[in-house]
């Protein structure tokens, strides 16, 4: 291992790689601008959790809004690549457990 010192965003991208988390980009625009792109509805019972390869997975506070999601999928993948978040593909849909 080197000591010399690295750029920041590529030690990020290689991260971002071995976390299976896509591209920086991506990952950036879906975390950051998340209640931009999705709404302040959705952004309020909506959680991004990781970007999983092409998937993002995502966490619902209750089992209607994961049926909302779902209907919602295209459009939001469709706003997710205007954005330049290309690298969703899908989303995958978790229901938060009660504490």
């Amino acid at each position: 291992m080197s000591d010399e010192p690295r750029a920041l965003g590529s030690a990020l991208d290689r991260l971002l790689a071995s976390l299976k988390g896509g591209d920086r980009s991506t990952t950036v625009t879906v975390f950051s601008r998340w209640t931009e792109l999705v709404g302040e509805a959705v952004a309020a019972h909506v959680t991004p959790l990781r970007l999983d390869g092409e998937t993002l997975v995502v966490e619902v506070d209750d089992p209607a809004w994961a049926t909302q999601l779902k209907f919602l999928e295209r459009d939001l993948l469709a706003r997710f690549g205007e954005a330049g978040a290309t690298r969703v593909e899908r989303l995958e849909i978790r229901v938060r457990r009660p504490r």
